[in-house]
């Protein structure tokens, strides 16, 4: 089950995206939602009034815990912001759940927004990738431990560390499912790996 965070942004395009991809999915408005989900995207939006809501409604606390238990957590845009262990432009609270570092609203303001075409490494090799981007946040170092997976005009934009994936643009508003199948993927593989861990499997003897 993949959740989608439903306090504010474009939430339900990312589901849009994962009816086309046939996935279980349901909104999460509240912490105790969290419980139900394997999967978690953050969506777009304002980072500042995003955060006011996670404060407010008891996702300060619940969101890393939730990575902690092996969450799987995939952040667009304003999603990335909040992920991020470096926010610049200005400095603002982040949970820290990737080593990078972010500029907000580097590639302009809403009237700035566009959208191109960049290059994803999603399985293994270069691909053309369709991207849209709205006051997208810059990318400005990836640190150690830190996987590039996609560029747009020779800057990162799409990159994973571990259970977390984020991105500059919005995958959700295109017609290219490739992303969302990509973290559908990492949460079905941390899934089956909780799975073999598990003591019903590994009974003691």
């Amino acid at each position: 089950m993949i959740g989608v965070l439903a306090l504010q942004g474009d939430f339900a395009a990312h589901g849009r995206m994962l009816d086309r991809l046939g996935i279980d999915w349901m909104l999460v408005k509240t912490p105790s939602q969290l419980a139900r989900v394997d999967g978690l995207i953050i969506p777009g939006g304002e980072s500042t009034t995003l955060l006011k809501l996670m404060k407010q409604d008891g996702f300060i606390e619940a969101l890393p815990a939730f990575h902690a238990e092996g969450g799987v957590l995939f952040g667009t845009c304003a999603g990335l912001i909040v992920l991020a262990k470096d926010v610049l432009n200005p400095a603002q609270f982040s949970f820290g759940l990737i080593d990078l570092a972010v500029e907000r609203n580097a590639y302009g303001r809403q009237r700035e927004s566009f959208e191109s075409e960049g290059t994803a490494f999603l399985n293994g090799k270069a691909t053309p990738l369709p991207m849209v981007f709205i006051r997208a946040p810059r990318i400005l170092e990836l640190r150690p431990g830190v996987t590039l997976l996609a560029r747009y005009d020779q800057e990162p934009v799409m990159a994973q560390q571990g259970r977390v994936l984020v991105a500059s643009f919005h995958p959700e508003l295109t017609d290219d499912p490739r992303v969302h199948q990509y973290f559908v993927e990492m949460v079905a593989t941390e899934r089956q790996a909780i799975s073999i861990d598990s003591p019903v499997n590994n009974p003691v003897t």
